[in-house]
């Protein structure tokens, strides 16, 4: 098994949040995880795709030839 199954509390460690965050992600069923008995498992490239599928990228503004007007 190369992905490894995160607990709440890793998966909220790598996101930078609390475990509340993971577990509401999994209430509203807009991440997968795994069930293990009573346990709540998140794999490691589940996680990777949430982060790569919210990433929003910066706009590149273009800079006006002529400047602003005053």
């Amino acid at each position: 098994m190369t992905d490894p199954l995160l607990t709440v509390d890793q998966a909220a460690e790598s996101l930078g949040t609390t475990a509340r965050f993971p577990r509401r992600l999994i209430a509203e069923r807009r991440i997968a995880f795994v069930k293990v008995g009573s346990h709540v498992r998140i794999k490691a490239s589940v996680l990777e795709a949430y982060i790569e599928g919210n990433t929003v990228q910066p706009i590149r503004r273009r800079r006006s030839r002529y400047g602003r007007a005053a």
